[in-house]
C-alpha cells in the first residue's frame, strides 16, 4: 500500500500538563471519518516533533521560534511551589520568592519555567525530570516551583502546593509549522479556538436538502349562484321600458 492510500489521520503532540480531551471529543464529533492521534512529548522533544512530522500540530509552552512556527496562545498558568503538607509554607495561602530565600529549592533539567535569578538555595543534584524532583520534595530533600498544572500531575497525598506570587509564569500554546497551515490544521484551530461546526474557516457540516416542494394547485374557479341573475335588474321587474306593468297601491275595501 502507498502513502497516498492510506486512509488521511491527524496528529497532535502535547506537552505534560495540558490535557487535551475536550478538543479531541469534538474533533471526534465533526469529523468521525479522519481519526485523531496523540503524541505525548516533552516540552524539550515538542519543537522537533513538529519540525520533523512527528505530529500536525501542537500544545505546548511558549517561547517558540516564531520564524517557523504559528502559535495560537491559550492561557497562562499560575506558578506554585510543592512542598510537603507540614511545611511552614502551607500556613500562608499564598508565598513570594523572598518567602523561599532561605529553601532549598529544587531545579530539573526539564524545568518549564524561564528565571533571570532562580529562588531559593540550589541543592546540588538537579533531578533529570520534574517527576523525580517531586520525589525528592517528598523525600525532603527541597522545594520545586512549576506551573500548577504539572503540580496536579504529579499530584501525591503528602504533599501540596501554594501559588507563588511573583515567579515567572508558563504559556501555554497551540503551534504548526507555518509551512504546513493545512485544512485539517484549520479544522482544528477552529476547535480549539471555539468556532461552530458551520464556522466560515471551520469544514461545514453537510447541508440538509430542502424539501421538494409540492405543485401548487390552480385556484378552482368561482362558479356562478344558479337562480341568480349575472348583474343587477332595475326594480319593478324586467327592463322592458315604460309599456311594462307597474304594481299599483292595493285598493281599500269599503
Amino acid at each position: 500500500m502507498t502513502s497516498s492510500e492510506f486512509p488521511p489521520s491527524f496528529r497532535v503532540a502535547y506537552v505534560p500538563g495540558v490535557t487535551p480531551t475536550k478538543w479531541v471529543r469534538i474533533w471526534g464529533e465533526r469529523l468521525p471519518d479522519i481519526p485523531l492521534h496523540l503524541v505525548a512529548v516533552t516540552a524539550a522533544q515538542a519543537p522537533g516533533a513538529l519540525r520533523g512530522g512527528e505530529a500536525d500540530a501542537g500544545f505546548l509552552r511558549l517561547p517558540v521560534d516564531r520564524t517557523y512556527f504559528s502559535a495560537i496562545p491559550l492561557y497562562t498558568e499560575k506558578t506554585v511551589v510543592i512542598v510537603p503538607k507540614d511545611h511552614l509554607v502551607t500556613a500562608a495561602d499564598e508565598v513570594s520568592t523572598e518567602d523561599l530565600a532561605d529553601e532549598l529549592v529544587l531545579h530539573p533539567l526539564d524545568e518549564v519555567l524561564e528565571w533571570e535569578q532562580r529562588p531559593g538555595k540550589p541543592v546540588d543534584h538537579r533531578p533529570d525530570t520534574t517527576g523525580d524532583a517531586v520525589e525528592l520534595v517528598a523525600a525532603g530533600v527541597g522545594l520545586l516551583v512549576v506551573p500548577q498544572s504539572l503540580a496536579r500531575l504529579h499530584h501525591r497525598r503528602d504533599l501540596t502546593y501554594r501559588t507563588v506570587t511573583d515567579a515567572p509564569v508558563s504559556q501555554v500554546a497551540l503551534a504548526w509549522p507555518e509551512e504546513r497551515t493545512t485544512d485539517m490544521v484549520e479544522d482544528f484551530i477552529g476547535i480549539v479556538r471555539g468556532r461552530t461546526v458551520n464556522s466560515t474557516r471551520g469544514r461545514k457540516a453537510p447541508q440538509p436538502q430542502p424539501k421538494q416542494e409540492r405543485a401548487e394547485k390552480p385556484a378552482p374557479r368561482r362558479k356562478a349562484a344558479q337562480g341568480k341573475p349575472a348583474g343587477k335588474q332595475p326594480r319593478g321587474g324586467s327592463s322592458g321600458g315604460r309599456g311594462g306593468a307597474r304594481r299599483g297601491r292595493p285598493r281599500r275595501r269599503s
